[in-house]
């Protein structure tokens, strides 16, 4: 049978602050580390952090997230990042190209309810977060399905290097593009394995043993 990992919740102790340092998730009070979340307390070096089994998407540079359009203005884009705050694509991290304003409509590049795989590349104060499709893993995604998980889960699920998400687009035959604010899409032949195996991680994340039931599940 599976075992449990470890669970903490806010405020209770998991180390001493002279075996190791506060990481994210964890504050330090009279020389002892208690926890910020109910989650998994992780060691990485000399550092300390707790996972969070739950939570909402917070936008970090440089992360790469699947949006969807939630609107067209006259400058740029409005998207839903699945956050507490939308996303904007301005036109010029949106196209390359020159854009006469007063000749072309924008959604003829990007339009109401398109699923975007694009990359955060600024948070101002104020929940500013502005995107850009100038990386390399920015596209538009057609057809597919969309599922969300809990953001905090999606390290599971991509695995060691790719591992875990990649037994899952091996073994169902499918595509898969997954977004650090929990969106992920699939699109392929045996989409309704892939996404079982998807949501068992996201509720499973804290067992041991989910490498190999996932594994069995798609045998």
């Amino acid at each position: 049978m599976n075992k449990t990992r470890e669970i903490v919740i806010p405020g209770e102790k998991i180390d001493n602050a002279k075996s190791v340092k506060a990481g994210y998730g964890t504050y330090e009070e009279d020389g002892k580390i208690f926890s910020k979340f109910v989650g998994i307390p992780k060691k990485s070096g000399d550092f300390i952090s707790v996972i969070p089994l739950s939570g909402v998407y917070l936008p970090a540079i440089n992360d790469k997230i699947i949006a969807i359009v939630k609107d067209v203005e006259k400058f740029g884009w409005i998207l839903d990042i699945n956050s507490p705050w939308n996303g904007f694509l301005s036109l010029s991290e949106g196209v390359d190209d020159y854009v006469d304003l007063k000749k072309v409509d924008l959604k003829r590049y990007f339009n109401k309810d398109d699923i975007i795989y694009t990359q955060v590349k600024e948070v101002r104060n104020g929940g500013d977060v502005q995107m850009t499709m100038k990386t390399s893993i920015a596209r538009k995604l057609k057809g597919g399905v969309l599922i969300k998980i809990t953001p905090s889960k999606v390290p599971r699920l991509i695995g060691k290097e790719g591992s875990m998400v990649n037994m899952i687009k091996e073994k169902t035959n499918t595509v898969i593009c997954v977004g650090q604010n929990g969106i992920v899409w699939v699109s392929g032949e045996n989409i309704k394995k892939a996404i079982k195996a998807i949501r068992t991680i996201d509720e499973k994340s804290h067992m041991f043993g989910l490498t190999d039931e996932i594994s069995n599940l798609l045998s």
